[in-house]
């Protein structure tokens, strides 16, 4: 990317409409409430030849006290600010200039980031008496645009240009080494892993202490986070692109709008990442909300580890873990050795452990067993326990082959799939789990009828 822009502003102006019409993307949530915005969200952006990042900040508001949320949100949006190499100061055109555009244009003057004053909501003859006002700022003239409608993309471009003209004089250096480079060389896989839970066990502490800088907003309330925040993040060399996602309540409690939003957007999250990482609150632990997300993560095949966060408050610890571990396995039989870390996201004590457990468990799940092998496997297996007879016919399972990986998924050729009962694949999917050391990971197997395609006529 050349260069960053920054999009700052009082609530419900359309920085989130803005930031989604420049991404090309719905990844910021929009809603007629103000405040949705909380966290600072960056995303890849796009305006005609332009490539740029654009970082979407929570409405600038009056300034609260200084352990307030407010006062965090204000915090993001300064350093959203100093990254940026041009910030675009949104104002509502039809409201025209408010005393709090007035007071925080005066706040931007003060800085060295460069401005670009927008009057979003333009699209009609409404908006000419607040454009007319916007020139009094002082910041030189406005853009008219419409984030809803994609009006006064031309003029953005124009006033945008020049800032990537300088970003890249920074860049003509690494472009000329460019052809010094392995052409054969693979770019380190991206890791997805996204963080969930309940609300307030700890899911954006424990973010902030594994990138190590307060990079989402924290507090004693629950339901702070509301986006799905993705960050990209580099662990000893491997490019991780870490989410962090609303709490998640049952489904009957959730009424409010914008909370349903925020949920759909975690599980949006889930079914993009590689591993879910299942943060729970070691006061209170594997309640049946707990299972269930757990369960919805299996279901949807993603690789899963459980986090036992504020582990420094638990007394006796070995008893803790011993109970765990019965309890995972009883409760959650189709995810048998989840694996689970214990660690303070507060503290910082056990994070290490983490992401250790996070790679293995993203390696299990990409595992691939040859056919020859898993063959033999499964003539041990029914050579042990035979499978049972229907209508007084035996049952043959003649073949079996992975088709795929992430998660692990098998072919089972039988004369008769439809008989094999539900008992007897458990007893297989058990096998896989302890022969092949697949434990923790989803695991399918879907029956098919047919014969072994490599028998020979």
């Amino acid at each position: 990317m050349s260069f960053t822009v920054a999009i700052i502003g009082r609530p419900n102006v359309g920085k989130s409409t803005l930031f989604n019409r420049l991404t090309g993307r719905r990844r910021a949530l929009v809603d007629d409430a103000p405040g949705v915005t909380r966290d600072r969200r960056e995303g890849e952006a796009r305006l005609e030849d332009l490539r740029f990042t654009v970082i979407d900040t929570a409405g600038l508001d009056e300034e609260g006290a200084k352990e307030s949320l407010q006062a965090s949100m204000r915090e993001q949006t300064e350093q959203a600010l100093a990254a940026a190499d041009v910030a675009l100061l949104l104002i509502d055109g039809r409201a025209g200039v408010t005393p709090m555009d007035s007071h925080f244009a005066r706040w931007l003057r003060r800085k060295e980031t460069p401005l670009v004053l927008v009057a979003n909501k333009c699209e009609a003859r409404a908006a000419d008496p607040g454009l007319a006002e916007a020139h009094g700022l002082g910041l030189g003239a406005p853009v008219a645009f419409s984030a809803e409608h994609g009006l006064g993309l031309a003029e953005l471009h124009e006033r945008l240009a020049p800032f990537a003209e300088v970003g890249a004089e920074g860049q003509d250096s690494a472009d000329m080494n460019s052809e010094d480079r392995e052409l054969d060389e693979e770019e380190p896989r991206t890791l997805r892993m996204a963080v969930i839970g309940r609300p307030n066990v700890g899911k954006s502490t424990l973010v902030n202490r594994l990138m190590g800088e307060e990079r989402m907003l924290t507090g004693p309330e629950p339901g702070v986070t509301r986006d799905a925040i993705a960050m990209a993040w580099n662990h000893e060399g491997r490019d991780v692109e870490l989410y962090d996602t609303a709490g998640l309540r049952r489904r009957a409690r959730v009424t409010e709008r914008i909370e349903k939003m925020s949920v759909d957007d975690a599980l949006r999250a889930v079914r993009f990442a590689h591993v879910v990482v299942l943060v729970l609150d070691a006061e209170v632990i594997l309640e049946k909300q707990d299972l269930s997300i757990a369960d919805m993560v299996g279901s949807q095949g993603r690789a899963l580890v459980v986090v036992i966060n504020k582990w420094d408050l638990v007394k006796n610890k070995a008893e803790m873990r011993r109970g765990l571990r019965e309890r995972l396995d009883h409760d959650l039989p189709q995810l048998r050795g989840l694996p689970f870390v214990t660690l303070s996201g507060l503290t910082g004590k056990g994070v290490g452990g983490l992401m250790p457990a996070v790679i293995k468990a993203y390696d299990v799940w990409n595992t691939r067993i040859p056919t020859a092998r898993l063959n033999r496997w499964l003539e041990g297996m029914t050579e042990q326990h035979f499978p049972p007879a229907a209508s007084g016919r035996r049952l043959k399972l003649r073949y079996m082959t992975q088709i795929k990986a992430r998660p692990p998924t098998f072919a089972l050729f039988a004369n008769k799939p439809g008989k094999l009962p539900e008992s007897y694949i458990r007893y297989l999917v058990n096998g896989l789990r302890d022969d092949f050391a697949l434990a923790g990971t989803p695991l399918r197997v879907h029956l098919r009828k047919g014969r072994n395609p490599y028998d020979e006529d």
